[in-house]
Formats: structure tokens, sequence, C-alpha cells
């Protein structure tokens, strides 16, 4: 790295940083494997007296590389960003990934990006971690860097789920997918959201009895679990409330567009166009037809006895 080089007016960080700890990757969803990579970053932080920083991607890597394999996302837009401010990270820098930076091999993206553009002097990354092209820059090619350039590199290990086998993004996907919200749950360190701004919807809701709050369908790239009914915590400006959720369509009314409908139990704050997070506890059963509003609403009672035992639970 040229000593000449002011890394500070591409990172934006302030001029007083004389060098950083760093970490790099995706952190889609922000689970217990990169939170252990966070713990370890501060550790090294508070070490070596250097700041931390993640650098992570918009969009994923994927959807420029390969488009046809991009997955889901656990968490888009805003929804990282307030997982990673419950951290004790100093510092998150998100790179636009573009075709022009999908090019740089292992060397070139440490060497412009990491040590130029951020000062990186110590390098941690997940035990299965790969960046440049082809993801050719794995822990064995970072450390034969770190000891050619003259930086640390420490590999995180993995944490091991109760089936034995590392948890990752993919595998808490494919619980998601499959409605296994308890297993989806152990690999986050949390309850899975969804968030959205409350809309005005048709309100049948109120007219059946169970007021509901809309959300705004999040992004076509976020992963959403199996349509039906959930038993959810609700996070909301004015506190953190108990309800049931619909997601799905409504086809007792012959209304197959897919919505997020939430019943809030016991309260009903004034929330259109307010940002809303809805932690999803435990799925109750899947949506279906009834034969009208009146076998509708007694199922309704059903499910919300079923959710208030489940949040009772939980």
């Amino acid at each position: 790295m040229s000593e000449h080089i002011d890394w500070h007016v591409e990172s934006g960080l302030p001029p007083n940083v004389e060098g950083t700890v760093l970490t790099v990757g995706t952190f889609d969803g922000v689970h217990v494997g990169h939170r252990l990579v966070l713990e370890r970053l501060a550790a090294r932080s508070e070490a070596t007296g250097l700041p931390s920083v993640l650098v992570t991607f918009d969009p994923h890597p994927l959807e420029v590389v390969n488009p046809a394999a991009a997955p889901h996302l656990l968490t888009v837009g805003d929804e990282k960003l307030e997982v990673l401010a419950e951290s004790t990270l100093d510092y998150l820098a998100i790179l636009p990934f573009t075709p022009a930076l999908a090019q740089y091999d292992a060397p070139t993206f440490v060497d412009a990006v990491l040590r130029e553009r951020f000062g990186m002097r110590e390098l941690l990354i997940g035990y299965d971690h790969g960046f440049g092209r082809g993801r050719s820059g794995d822990a064995s090619v970072l450390q034969e860097l770190g000891a050619a350039r003259g930086f640390g590199v420490e590999v995180v290990p993995p944490v091991m789920g109760p089936d034995s086998r590392p948890v990752s993004s993919t595998s808490i996907r494919r619980a998601i997918a499959g409605g296994d919200l308890e297993r989806a749950e152990g690999g986050l360190g949390r309850h899975y959201g969804i968030s959205g701004v409350v809309i005005e919807g048709v309100g049948r809701g109120r007219t059946l009895g169970f007021r509901t709050i809309n959300l705004s369908m999040p992004p076509a790239r976020k992963l959403l679990p199996p349509d039906g009914v959930y038993a959810v915590r609700v996070c909301t400006p004015e506190g953190t409330f108990g309800g049931m959720m619909n997601l799905g369509g409504r086809p007792t009314f012959g209304d197959e567009t897919r919505t997020l409908e939430t019943h809030l139990f016991d309260t009903a704050p004034e929330l259109y166009g307010r940002r809303v997070r809805v932690d999803l506890i435990r799925r109750l059963r899947e949506t279906r037809k009834f034969s009208g509003a009146p076998a509708l609403m007694e199922q309704l009672a059903l499910d919300a006895a079923a959710a208030r035992k489940a949040l009772a639970d939980a």
C-alpha cells in the first residue's frame, strides 16, 4: 500500500483513524455465526486500539455474478442495519457490488479495497469465507497474503447447530422456506422478522371483529415463509405487541392477492405510514377458504387463543 494514499477520503473514516481491524462479507441475516465474527472483531479492536469495520455489499454479489442463483434474502433494506446496530461495531461500509468489482481477484481486492481504502491492519473472516473473482480469496490464500503484506488474519470457526452442522444463511433460508421457525430462530439467535410500512387496507378485519394493520409487501428479494396464520410480536414506535398475522390471500372472499395482515391483541395504536417489524413466533395453520364470514370468525377466535398461548410459551 502506498504511504501517500489518503485512504480516509475513499473510506469516509475520520482522519484520526490510523488503521482498522476489519471483516468482510454479505452477512445476510446476521446470524449466530456472523455474531461470533463480530464478537471476535470487537475483541481485536479492544486489544489493538483500532476501530472495527465491517465491509459488506449491496446488492448481494450473486445478483451480479449469477442472477439465476441469487438467493432470497433474510435481511433486506434497513433490516440488516437494525440488527448490526445492536453490536459493538464501530463502522459499517456498504460497497456497491458492480460488475467491475466482481472482476477483482483476491490480491487486488485486498490491496485496492481493504488496505488502500479502509486502512486494514487485521482481517477476521469466517471459516468458509471467500471473496474475489471466483471466491478465490479463501482462508489459506488470505493468510498467505497477510504474511506477505504484513497484516494479521484470524479465521473464526463455525457455530454448530443442533444438527451438528455449521449455522449458515443457506441453512436458515431452507428452514424459513419450509416453515421451520424454531430452527430458523436457533440459527439467527432471534425470531425471524418482516419489516414494512403500515398502509390502508379494505377494512374487512374490522367488520369481522378483528381489526388489522396491513403492511406493505417487502421487496421481492425478501424471503417469506409459507402462507398461513402466525403468532407474532409486532415492534412499533408505540411499543411491542402480541398478535396474529395472516400471510397470503383471502380465499373466503375470493381474493388471492398476497398480503400481510396483522391483528394486534388488546391495543389499537394509530400506525398508518409508520414502519413496524413483525417477528414470527409460530406458524398456527395454513391459509384456507371458509364457507363464509361466520365460519371464518369462528376460526379467527380459535387462532387468537392459539396465538396467545404460543406467545406465552415463547
